[in-house]
């Protein structure tokens, strides 16, 4: 009897535990969308934006919405005046509003909640939560969106789309048989978009697209639907389809809410299963800064472009406050230059940032030849499986092996450069330091089977040793530490004049034996590779004057400065009082069961 009664419990505790894994991993791919690059647009290929949503009141379509997880839609508060919700309908995976859809699922609605600060007059905040009746399964014609980040950028001229099933033209209604449609436009820079509109129609929580000269645009219908954007091989919703003065109009762009302003309300509502939020980041110069019309306020100094680039330094760590001990990492950006290699989007290693466009890992986490295409880097994570605000996911262009004798590493250089904020910094290579005997340093990575259930980065203090005869001159060793699997290509780094400097790349190719007998670990220095690291990274990064050591490290925006302290906890997992309760009842359950 005790054996059912532990197989009954486990079940239990299976089935009723809630899910916490966040949509990162899944969200955004869309299998059967070929796009590489409505009003003026064209019918959309069956599956090609497996998020989209056709809400439905008293059996007709009124609106769209994006799938965002499992059992939440993201739209548009004005498409919720009527809040009764048996009134609505949702269907997912519908391309025909009159034909037979064989991929679709419906749901209906169990709770609509409209931003608590949504001004219906001036359209502020236009964005709404609705909860499924119950989950849906994920299929090739069913996938959520990822959604922009707070640290994202559109500037003008950004390609995005948007899709719905709204009218062709203004007053009119969508053909039969009322395919979904999808058209291609251009981001509008707020600027420009206010001097179209008015000064002061367009506030900093939304997000304009259009032709100037018109001719495109969503329209009546497609309210509450997603704008989005193509990151590598990932789809972001950058807005929600809001209002516009009539459709397709010359210098009247269409207006969304601008859905990386919203990250911690959508995350305070959904506690599980949270959306996969994505940075998108424009590349070069803001136009739309210089952009001024009657009534518009100069740009301010600090969105300014500055003429002279601050210098890249390395090794600092704002939100660092370690002093000893160690285990899973508590919060983000405590190892900023912390990087997860994954291979078809698992981790496989780990590795830190060393230049802008530079990864350093070990060897032995690739194949021979490397193949580049097969890789990502992901700055900015503290959790394997969960959110991870902070986070941004880059292509690797090209892995270079170091090919001497013993110990080997290697640089992935990246497709695009991140912005640097506090959560995400390179650190300082070793060009010949010395790291006395008895230096407090440390190590961190991604265990495999360690962190818990959200795999959380972990950490482990350590001091410098004498390596006696166990090495060669280039080894450095440190106490003994387990190194698993998932572990090897991370740092170990030890802290010099308040900047972060890596010693070594971890690796499992120097345990030797004698190392093993004399209770430590043994590691190749990394400057015993810096001819190699010269020729393939460039000129080392060097810390912060020491006239000024207490210099902030680069943030090129006060989006990634202000992240700090607005969405520091938003990815967080506190379990809520009722979370808890429901487990002090399960073990009450599990104490009765073996008496």
């Amino acid at each position: 009897m005790t054996f059912y009664r532990v197989i009954y419990v486990l079940t239990v505790l299976t089935v009723l535990t809630p899910e916490s894994q966040s949509q990162e991993d899944v969200c955004g791919r869309a299998t059967l969308n070929t796009r590489v690059r409505i009003v003026g647009g064209q019918t959309a290929v069956e599956g090609s934006w497996p998020w989209m949503v056709s809400v439905h009141r008293d059996g007709s379509h009124i609106c769209g919405g994006s799938l965002i997880n499992n059992q939440w839609v993201l739209s548009a508060a004005h498409c919720f005046t009527v809040t009764s919700t048996s009134r609505y309908l949702l269907y997912m995976g519908r391309h025909s509003q009159e034909l037979s859809n064989p991929n679709e699922v419906s749901r209906t609605i169990s709770q609509i909640i409209n931003h608590p600060d949504y001004n219906s007059r001036t359209s502020d905040n236009d964005i709404s939560l609705l909860r499924l009746s119950s989950p849906v399964t994920f299929t090739t014609y069913i996938v959520p969106v990822c959604l922009a980040s707070p640290s994202s950028t559109f500037f003008t001229g950004v390609d995005v789309w948007v899709t719905g099933w709204g009218a062709t033209r203004f007053g009119g209604s969508l053909p039969s048989p009322q395919n979904l449609m999808e058209v291609e436009v251009p981001v509008v820079g707020n600027r420009q978009c206010n001097c179209d509109y008015g000064v002061g129609t367009i506030t900093d929580n939304m997000l304009c697209a259009g032709l100037r000269e018109g001719g495109k645009d969503s329209c009546q219908g497609d309210s509450g639907g997603p704008l989005v954007v193509k990151l590598n091989d990932r789809w972001i919703q950058a807005g929600v389809v809001s209002f516009g003065e009539g459709c397709a109009r010359p210098e009247r762009p269409g207006v969304y809410t601008r859905v990386s302003r919203y990250m911690t309300w959508i995350n305070e509502q959904i506690s599980s299963s949270q959306p996969g939020f994505v940075t998108f980041r424009s590349s070069g110069t803001d136009s739309d800064l210089s952009v001024t019309c009657p009534g518009l306020p100069p740009v301010p100094t600090t969105m300014a472009p500055s003429t002279t680039a601050r210098p890249v330094v390395c090794g600092q760590a704002p939100l660092n406050s370690r002093l000893q001990g160690g285990s899973s990492v508590s919060s983000a950006g405590q190892w900023p230059w912390m990087a997860s290699l994954q291979r078809n989007g698992s981790h496989v290693c780990g590795g830190t940032l060393v230049a802008v466009d530079s990864v350093l890992s070990d060897a032995n986490c690739f194949s021979s030849p490397p193949v580049a295409s097969e890789w990502t880097v992901i700055l900015g994570r503290l959790r394997q499986v969960g959110s991870n605000p902070f986070q941004v996911t880059l292509n690797v262009t090209n892995i270079t092996v170091s090919n001497l004798t013993g110990s080997n590493v290697a640089v992935l250089k990246l497709a695009s450069n991140p912005t640097l904020s506090n959560y995400i910094q390179p650190i300082c290579m070793d060009n010949g330091r010395t790291f006395a005997v008895g230096s407090t340093c440390w190590a961190a990575g991604w265990s495999s089977g360690q962190g818990g259930a959200e795999q959380v980065m972990q950490e482990v203090q350590t001091s410098i040793v004498n390596c006696g005869n166990t090495s060669t001159s280039d080894a450095i060793c440190t106490g003994m530490f387990t190194l698993n699997e998932g572990d090897y290509g991370g740092p170990l780094m030890c802290k010099v004049d308040n900047s972060w400097f890596q010693a070594a790349v971890l690796t499992n190719a120097n345990s030797t034996r004698q190392a093993r007998e004399a209770a430590m670990n043994t590691f190749t220095q990394l400057n015993r590779f810096q001819s190699f690291l010269s020729r393939n990274v460039g000129t080392f990064l060097s810390p912060p004057s020491t006239a000024n050591p207490t210099s902030s490290p680069n943030t090129t925006s006060n989006t990634d400065a202000n992240a700090t302290t607005a969405h520091s906890s938003a990815g967080a997992t506190t379990p809520s009082s009722t979370f808890i309760l429901f487990h002090l009842l399960i073990m009450s359950l599990c104490f009765h069961l073996w008496k």
